[in-house]
């Protein structure tokens, strides 16, 4: 059977394209696009110096349901829903501006919240905890006593939202003297500008000469040319009372307005008493004004003057020659808080005290005896830091991305650290053709059999595997070898930890988490964020943009994005009707912060990509926010993996449907966004699940070993072949799983006796022959699509052909063709295939070869088509696959010609 034999599914893998707009309209568009840029003005300095104000004024009008109309799947309900949304995220927009200013502004919390050592020599302390009635903070440094460090209700303690500082000042080395007030000291460099002499006064003069035009900051030394002038544009230029004096004798005059009678004139100029008998007012001029009009005052505005202090920049660079640098304040100072030291946070609250870790926390570790955690104050010295030595690189045209989980990247049993990840699994990644390491597990979590999934730190890293200094140092050495780093960010949900984690930070209040019902997952046991409130969005947006600006992270996987959206937590039956994405359980606060966390992601830097994991297909994941969508770049599609292991469990292979598979993987493909698609993630081997390439060996069981393998092996390349060609976007695979590991992955735990046999990766098994031959063709598939770039080709697929009955599957993309036979008995000789142009077509890939564990039955890697008929012969032997290019276009005319004349000279037999 022939399906669709011309013009095939559509792989429509742009995001939006308006069909209505045709060539010659856009040439005229065009056209007038740029007559009306040579009628505009130049560009004003102050438009110059504020760019992103200008543009945010140019930005075109957001529809908030623009994407359902441009992919055709409106209903009133949804159109309605979409804009109540979008007016919800245009109060909580004007709500976020009102207090913090921009939207980087209010994500940059952690430059005041929770601890930092502050320019003026002291450290500070900020915590958001309104139902707490006093704060203390306690640690090393205090011998925990809580009475030391304590901020009481009040003005200096705690302000009108509930947010408490607490201040701890550096001492003072022995026969050091006191710092002027203006001293500023910076810590991240050893040596800054200010650390030779300095003359002050010298340096305010120099601000106020480069600063002030010539005459123009006369009247900040002496005012009174400019009252005279305005005294005499009051009064008149004859009013002979009118002698400017020295200030001290101005200041002398003093009467009583009350009793003008006994009033002393002899203290006021000469003309003054005549004058002020002339008038009704004792000390006012009389002021003739137009009862119809304000008596406001008239503000001129003169463009030119605008137009030079809005030019101006502010004397700041001089301004840093006064900041010594850490030396300095190391010779003068001890710190109030030393790197290292341990710290908790002490709250009253009306149902008793309690301890916690600093939500703001940068790093954490367990206390000695294990029973407690302690937030650790990390400044460490000049020297200890890491220095980035390689730049972010480009991103790719296409993502090929490596999961992985850094505690289980080693072979033997136990947690590895980021330093040797960095050297023996970073290369690996490298080699094997992936240009993205997705990382698992980085914030800090106390449950390590969580998988790093419940987090009870989420600006720290998991102190299990390394300092923040050696993360750095592994981020580093990704990017120097041009590898993008994307963590699993988990924003869904957080642990339910009370001491550690965010649970009941402040008491019963639980500022960050809702309370009840509400407030706890459904099936994970976990505890959920009030997404609406200011300070939540405040502590998560703060944290995206922590893990760009300090870590350089350059992507996000966005963890379980379809708990947030709903109520149920996704975990609901879905029909199928849109109706279902817009009813009572939709969570508009968690839509609104997804919403704000892509602007404030892309507006940071455009080259961030963002990935979202909703296994309830949400409309508009990947659709702008400008036009209603949530501004996704990509989302994970989990249908070809539960298809592939529904398949292996429980279809035979003779009974599998070579045509509701290639309906499945082009249904992804034809969807309204960027698919991520994989054979397996972590997800399939976790908890005592199995690796695809298990059970495909189980499933063959029957076999003798060596042909169980075979068969294995066999359909596992295929199988990852047709799911990266036909299935999305991106592709993604979990560390082992290119070499088949064969072993389910378990973390320690109660039930296995906390035992880490499970939680490894056998690298060993690349010695082996199976394996080292199925790590051959997964880096040949990488190769191949980083030459041809097939995953983000823009390209239609055509000239698909699906039969049931020889289990076939071949489709034409980009000059690149793909021929697939399942069928486990029959191979396909002679099997005619149409195709696009006449030419020599090249052999690029052939899963049956030798060298990636095949059998070899192709003996030649150039085949060539009969120019006639537009065909190409192919031979598929059973359980293999095929993908091969147009190497050379033939000409057809040419060919006539040599038809003809091979024809009379009797050689031609057959074509």
């Amino acid at each position: 059977m022939v399906v669709d034999g011309g013009s095939g599914g559509r792989r429509n893998k742009a995001r939006y394209v308006d069909k209505n707009v045709g060539s010659s309209s856009s040439n005229r568009s065009s056209g007038a696009a740029k007559q009306q840029q040579q009628q505009q003005p130049a560009k004003s300095k102050a438009e110059q110096r504020f760019p992103r104000q200008q543009q945010q004024q140019q930005r075109q009008v957001p529809n908030p349901a623009g994407f359902v109309k441009k992919v055709d799947r409106s209903t009133d309900k949804l159109v309605r829903f979409l804009y109540q949304r979008f007016k919800a995220l245009k109060d909580a927009r004007n709500s976020l501006c009102d207090r913090d200013g921009f939207l980087e502004q209010h994500a940059s919390g952690y430059d005041i919240l929770g601890m930092r050592h502050h320019f003026f020599h002291y450290v500070e302390y900020f915590e958001w905890a309104p139902g707490a009635t006093s704060c203390s903070l306690i640690g090393d440094f205090n011998n925990w006593d809580c009475t030391k460090n304590r901020a009481e209700k009040g003005y200096f303690g705690r302000d009108d939202y509930g947010t408490w500082r607490i201040t701890v000042e550096d001492k003072l080395r022995e026969g050091q003297e006191k710092d002027p007030h203006w001293q500023e000291y910076n810590y991240s460099v050893e040596y800054d500008r200010g650390d030779g002499d300095i003359d002050i006064e010298a340096l305010y003069q120099k601000m106020e000469d480069e600063y002030w035009e010539p005459g123009e900051d006369q009247y900040l030394k002496d005012t009174r040319p400019f009252e005279e002038a305005l005294f005499k544009s009051i009064f008149g230029e004859n009013f002979g009372c009118i002698k400017v004096g020295k200030e001290e004798e101005v200041n002398e005059l003093a009467y009583n307005t009350e009793d003008e009678e006994t009033m002393d004139y002899s203290k006021f100029p000469p003309g003054y008493e005549e004058w002020v008998k002339k008038t009704d007012q004792a000390h006012l001029p009389p002021l003739k004004q137009d009862p119809t009009r304000y008596s406001e005052p008239t503000v001129v505005d003169d463009p030119v003057w605008r137009e030079r202090v809005l030019a101006k920049k502010p004397p700041l660079p001089i301004w840093e020659y006064t900041v010594k640098g850490f030396k300095a304040w190391e010779k003068k100072y001890l710190p109030a808080i030393p790197h290292g030291s341990r710290v908790r946070v002490y709250f009253k609250t009306p149902e008793g005290p309690v301890e916690r870790v600093p939500a703001w926390a940068k790093y954490v570790l367990p206390d000695p005896d294990g029973k407690m955690w302690s937030a650790v104050y990390w400044e460490p010295p000049i020297q200890e830091r890491h220095q980035w030595q390689h730049e972010r690189p480009k991103p790719p045209k296409s993502l090929r991305i490596y999961e992985c989980h850094v505690g289980m990247s080693s072979e033997e049993a136990g947690i590895s650290t980021f330093k040797r990840f960095s050297q023996e699994v970073l290369p690996h990644v490298k080699k094997c053709g992936y240009n993205v390491v997705q990382l698992m597990g980085v914030q800090e979590h106390v449950d390590y059999s969580s998988v790093g999934y419940k987090v009870t730190n989420q600006f720290a890293v998991s102190s299990r595997f390394g300092t923040p200094e050696d993360f750095k140092f592994l981020v580093d050495t990704a990017h120097g070898l041009g590898l993008l780093v994307f963590m699993d960010i988990v924003h869904s949900h957080v642990a339910p930890d009370e001491v550690c984690g965010l649970a009941m930070f402040d008491g019963a209040n639980d500022c960050f988490l809702h309370v009840g019902k509400r407030g706890h997952h459904k099936r994970w046991g976990t505890r959920l964020f009030k997404y609406g409130e200011h300070e939540v969005k405040r502590f998560l947006l703060s944290n995206l943009k922590w893990w760009v600006e300090e870590y350089r992270i350059d992507g996000f996987y966005f963890h379980s994005v379809g708990s947030m959206l709903y109520t149920h937590n996704g975990f609901a039956k879905f029909t199928g009707s849109l109706d279902e994405y817009c009813n009572q359980y939709v969570n508009v606060d968690a839509h609104i912060y997804l919403i704000l966390a892509n602007e404030l992601l892309h507006n940071l830097t455009p080259r961030i990509i963002t990935i979202a994991e909703d296994a309830t297909l949400f409309p508009g994941l990947c659709a702008p926010h400008e036009q209603g969508g949530f501004g996704f770049d990509y989302y994970v599609s989990t249908a070809p993996s539960d298809m592939w292991l529904y398949l292996i469990e429980k279809v035979p292979l003779e009974e599998w449907s070579v045509k509701q598979i290639a309906e499945s993987l082009l249904k992804i493909s034809n969807s309204d966004g960027k698919a991520l698609v994989y054979v397996e993630n972590h997800s399939q081997s976790i908890s005592g699940g199995k690796s695809l390439f298990q059970a495909l060996i189980e499933k063959n069981v029957e076999y003798p070993d060596a042909v169980n393998m075979l068969r294995s092996v066999s359909m596992i390349k295929m199988i990852k072949l047709l799911t990266a060609s036909l299935g999305g976007s991106a592709y993604l695979t979990f560390m082992g799983n290119e070499f088949g590991h064969t072993e389910r992955v378990e973390f320690p735990r109660v039930t296995n006796n906390f035992s880490y046999e499970f939680a490894r990766r056998r690298w060993s098994l690349l010695d082996d022959k199976w394996h080292a031959k199925l790590a051959e063709f997964d880096n040949a598939l990488m190769a191949i699509e980083q030459k041809y770039l097939f995953l983000s080709s823009n390209a239609p697929v055509t000239n698909l052909q699906v039969d049931d009955l020889s289990k076939t599957i071949v489709f034409t993309q980009d000059n690149l063709i793909f021929a697939y036979n399942f069928h486990p008995r029959k191979s396909a000789d002679e099997y005619e295939i149409l195709v696009d142009e006449p030419g020599r077509y090249e052999l690029l890939l052939d899963t049956d070869d030798v060298k990636y564990g095949g059998m070899g039955r192709l003996k030649t890697k150039q085949k060539r088509i009969n120019v006639f008929s537009m065909k190409l012969s192919l031979t598929l032997p059973q359980l293999s696959a095929q993908v091969c290019r147009l190497e050379a276009y033939v000409c057809l005319m040419h060919e006539c010609y040599r038809f003809i004349d091979l024809q009379k000279s009797g050689m031609l037999q057959s074509v």
